[in-house]
């Protein structure tokens, strides 16, 4: 069985326009930490969204800290 090409996606394939011509590696470090505050950001805003939908607060991540969520091992 032949896996099927996979498409870029269309930041991929902005991003390749960008990367056509040579950066330093400084250049290079500032690109990975601009992307990584971006995608960061908004993954905090959709987290503040959800604490608002959902009415969530401090209480709530301090019972989320006591959870225990791991299956018990019947060795």
């Amino acid at each position: 069985m032949v896996a099927e090409p996979k498409k870029l996606s269309n930041l991929q394939i902005e991003l390749l326009k960008y990367f056509a011509y040579d950066i330093s590696d400084e250049q290079l470090v500032e690109i990975k930490i601009l992307l990584s505050n971006y995608f960061a950001e908004k993954a905090t805003q959709r987290m503040d969204e959800l604490w608002e939908e959902r009415g969530w607060s401090e209480e709530t991540m301090r019972q989320w800290g006591q959870e225990h969520m791991r299956t018990p091992n019947n060795e």
